[in-house]
């Protein structure tokens, strides 16, 4: 391997620093275009057409841009879209009607490199002899994502592998699209009511220096493939070689994925692959003491044979507790057992309510009722509609929503987790999926059963 800079390459689309200008100009787009909408809307609303339609003209415009240059990028841009893209649930109907294609496609798919791109790639990383650590290798890619793609190839051994090949330049590339998505979070943020965008921008940002380390990420994903290799419902890809910019694993064979599910797949299927989806990122956990933290829906596959394939492991938490923290759940069974007063104290002990701040316990109650509701019935059964009403709630100014979520605080080290919960459930509710949730809490989440067994005791 060497440090030295990436010689030229004859397509400049190829790369991400080369179309840096580009890249900056149609970033910069987006509040400039948002500034437009708005006042030809105030124009609109001065002639007399109701705000309401004005408002959801804007909103339905800008996300369409939004999208649309999201879509067209790779780097941060792609990855933030593919966070983002688990909360589409969350938006009104009539704003995520139009665009719900796109969202799919930024879960799936980026513009490809070019072969020659990819061959230095592989010279660089495994050196000029590279083609024979290959009996074949497919210059067209299988697959694309934030800061990769992956070629399909056999390994000299025969055994059908996936290379992932990391875009040159996609350092630079994904840290300048995260600044700049930072500057325009509020325009960003006013597509999904209630979502703070910026505490996500910023987490992508510092988890930066790992995705880019396809080492880091292989040793992560073999923990994961060694814990689930006798699962009869989750399969993980082995790793079979890695380099920094290279990451080499078993070809996972899918025919699918939860995206076309959303998408295509019936009530039986939802229901199951959601099932499978939920299990799997809260058991991961306790078999191997890390969170798969990627929950958009392109990185489950579906397989002939019925199983869940899991991939990208780029993004994942490594627990301090080899574990989901067990406050997390004492404090959900407690709620779930209508116990505030307890609740009230366990979040001001973990760092959530900050002192001197009060909150009025049927307020928090109330605040709280739509993340414990799942758990309170043996069957849920998630919706779009349920999430919309959920997002209606913390966004309402009227109600306790907002004005209580201003006052808690989240402490950094449940920022991740607490994505991922979101995030799950964002996905749940696309699949519109019904899924035993307070089994799977007793199953995978430390302090949830020993407190329910305690509150049955008492």
């Amino acid at each position: 391997m060497t440090s030295e800079p990436d010689p030229p390459i004859s397509a400049p689309e190829s790369t991400l620093p080369r179309r840096a200008i580009v890249r900056t100009a149609r970033m910069a787009s987006l509040p400039l275009g948002f500034a437009g909408r708005a006042t030809v809307g105030l124009g609109r609303r001065l002639v007399g057409t109701p705000s309401e339609t004005v408002l959801s003209d804007v909103q339905l415009r800008t996300a369409e841009q939004v999208f649309k240059v999201l879509g067209e990028l790779k780097g941060g841009a792609m990855k933030f879209g593919q966070a983002m893209s688990v909360f589409e649930s969350a938006l009104p109907e009539e704003l995520a009607a139009p665009y719900r294609a796109t969202l799919t496609r930024l879960q799936d798919s980026a513009p490809p490199m070019d072969p020659a791109t990819v061959h230095r790639v592989l010279a660089r990383e495994f050196g000029p002899a590279w083609r024979a650590r290959f009996a074949s290798f497919d210059d067209n890619p299988a697959a694309a994502a934030s800061i990769g793609q992956v070629h399909k190839g056999r390994w000299h051994d025969g055994r059908p592998v996936a290379v992932k090949v990391q875009y040159p330049g996609a350092g630079e590339a994904l840290d300048a699209d995260l600044r700049q998505i930072a500057r325009i979070a509020r325009l960003v943020g006013q597509l999904l009511p209630g979502f703070d965008v910026k505490p996500l921008v910023q987490e992508l940002r510092e988890r930066v220096v790992e995705e880019l380390d396809y080492r880091l990420e292989a040793q992560a994903q073999q923990v994961f493939a060694d814990a689930y290799t006798d699962d009869p419902q989750v399969v993980v890809p082995g790793v079979v070689e890695s380099t920094d910019k290279v990451l080499v694993t078993t070809w996972l064979d899918s025919v699918s994925s939860l995206s076309r599910l959303i998408a295509e797949g019936t009530q039986s299927q939802r229901d199951s692959f959601g099932l499978r989806y939920v299990r799997f990122l809260f058991s991961g956990p306790t078999r191997t003491g890390m969170l798969h933290a990627d929950p958009h829906p392109g990185n489950f596959r579906i397989l002939a044979d019925g199983r869940m394939g899991v991939v990208d492991f780029g993004a994942v938490a490594r627990l301090p507790g080899q574990s989901l923290p067990a406050p997390i759940g004492r404090l959900l069974r407690r709620a779930v057992d209508d116990d505030y007063g307890a609740v009230m104290q366990g979040l001001r002990d973990e760092g959530f309510i900050k002192p001197g701040i009060s909150l009025e316990v049927d307020v928090l109650r109330e605040h709280l009722a739509p993340f414990v509701e799942p758990a309170r019935v043996e069957q849920f059964q998630f919706t779009r509609a349920w999430m919309r009403e959920q997002a209606a709630r913390v966004n309402n100014p009227r109600g306790p929503g907002l004005s209580t979520a201003i006052k808690m605080n989240l402490p950094p080290s449940y920022l991740l987790l607490h994505r991922v919960w979101f995030g799950g459930i964002g996905v749940l509710s696309q699949l519109e999926a019904r899924a035993p949730f307070r089994e799977i809490m007793e199953e995978s989440l430390p302090g949830f059963a020993d407190d329910s067994v305690a509150g049955r005791a008492g």
